[in-house]
């Protein structure tokens, strides 16, 4: 019989290490943080600018998240376990909301409350996605012929 902490122990060695994003995390950030530096130092804010700033803002904000998204994903599994793309699409939601912020801000149109709005409606968008997988996963049978899930 599998106790609790062997099944837990189990769906950890399923789920990828926090170390399998840092490279790729730390691309992101290089090339985020950087060319945002080189925007705000170097260039005036024309229109294409802007773009590039929101662009650039996102692959920062998903570089610097990605790697807390999968440390809290392996520190609290879920049914199915999260997967690579899970990990990446949670830091990309990350990603997008933050150069929302600032593009509403720059237009004086943010309030604490859209904010809030905003980070809600994404926040249920993903949790709909997870419930999506999850209606869908089928459980691995254990050396007894049993699923364990």
């Amino acid at each position: 019989m599998v106790t609790e902490t062997e099944k837990m122990k189990e769906m950890r060695a399923a789920m990828p290490s926090v170390r399998v994003f840092i490279p790729f995390s730390l691309g992101l950030m290089l090339i985020g943080w950087g060319s945002m530096a080189f925007l705000v130092f170097n260039t005036l804010p024309t229109l294409g600018m802007r773009w590039l700033f929101f662009f650039f803002g996102v692959l920062a904000v998903t570089g610097t998240a990605m790697p807390i998204v999968a440390f809290l994903n392996i520190r609290f599994p879920g049914k199915p376990p999260a997967t690579v793309s899970v990990i990446v699409r949670q830091s990309l939601w990350i990603g997008a909301y933050f150069p929302a912020l600032a593009w509403l801000r720059i237009g004086r149109v943010l309030t604490t409350g859209l904010a809030v709005i905003i980070a809600f409606c994404m926040i249920a968008i993903e949790v709909a996605l997870r419930l999506r997988e999850r209606s869908q996963w089928i459980p691995q049978p254990d050396d007894s012929g049993q699923a364990n899930g």
